[in-house]
């Protein structure tokens, strides 16, 4: 078994490595501990994917609920797991603090916090107090007892708000407050990402799976990307295959699906060699 000091080590040395690597998103045990016996190196939750199996929104599961869930998530397998801590459960920065202490005793080795406040009227966090947010998470980080790899996140695209200036200015700014990973999801094309890569000195995570800008591993590694994450991607993938196949039952009374889904064989086959990691 590796110690949650290990994986942490594990977890910052595929960030120094020459290339960039693909950090895929369970959003369950069963789905983690398949990633780690197709061969992938560490993990990263979703918050949209673990919401959805719990037939909720996005945004809608309490800390305590995400908590349990990290807690059982990175007991799956030995493979390092960084949590989306989403925006740290809360506005005010000791809160975003306390969040990081509390998402550290699950087991996981690193964590992003965003900077999207969930108000629809003004879903981004002013820049001061964002940036101030990433300082208390990076703070407690500081006064922890393994090195977790702190990631910040700028949503501005998510939000509608396709402002390259701003989501560099504001990357710029978490970098100066302490993150050791940046990351903003939803950008669109292969020049905004190498404009991102360039302004920054610290690894840069971006997010594949999404519609619109479509780039291979080894394009991103060519821009300077270091890590590669899907997001919910693959809990919509498999929900997509499951509402295809219940719309199909419901309204052709056909079963044709099945043709293309994975044998139970198989799946047993790898969890059973799961459970001897």
């Amino acid at each position: 078994m590796q110690s949650q000091v290990e994986k942490a080590r594990m977890f910052q040395q595929l960030h120094k490595r020459e290339g960039a690597f693909i950090i895929p998103n369970p959003w369950d045990i069963g789905s983690a501990r398949l990633l780690a016996l197709l061969g992938f190196e560490a993990l990263a939750s979703t918050s949209a994917g673990f919401a959805f199996s719990r037939g909720q929104l996005d945004g809608g599961i309490g800390r305590d609920q995400m908590m349990a869930h990290l807690t059982e998530l990175a007991a799956a397998t030995e493979l390092p797991l960084s949590a989306d801590l989403e925006n740290g459960f809360g506005a005010a920065p000791a809160t975003v603090a306390e969040t990081i202490r509390l998402a550290a005793v699950t087991g996981i080795v690193g964590g992003s916090i965003e900077d999207a406040s969930g108000n629809r009227d003004d879903p981004i966090y002013a820049l001061e107090l964002a940036a101030e947010r990433v300082r208390a998470a990076a703070e407690a980080v500081r006064g922890l007892d393994f090195p977790f790899t702190l990631t910040a996140r700028a949503e501005n695209y998510l939000a509608g708000r396709a402002d390259l200036k701003d989501t560099i200015k504001r990357l710029q700014a978490y970098q100066e407050a302490g993150a050791d990973v940046l990351y903003a999801p939803g950008l669109k094309s292969q020049e905004e990402i190498a404009a991102v890569v360039s302004s920054l000195d610290k690894p840069v995570n971006v997010v594949m799976g999404l519609q619109g800008v479509q780039l291979s591993l080894q394009e991103l590694a060519a821009i300077g990307v270091k890590r590669v994450s899907v997001g919910g991607s693959l809990a919509r993938a498999a929900l997509g295959a499951f509402i295809r196949a219940a719309e199909e039952m419901r309204e052709h009374g056909t079963f044709t699906y099945g043709e293309e889904a994975v044998s139970t064989r198989r799946v047993s086959e790898m969890l059973q060699a799961a459970g001897k990691l």
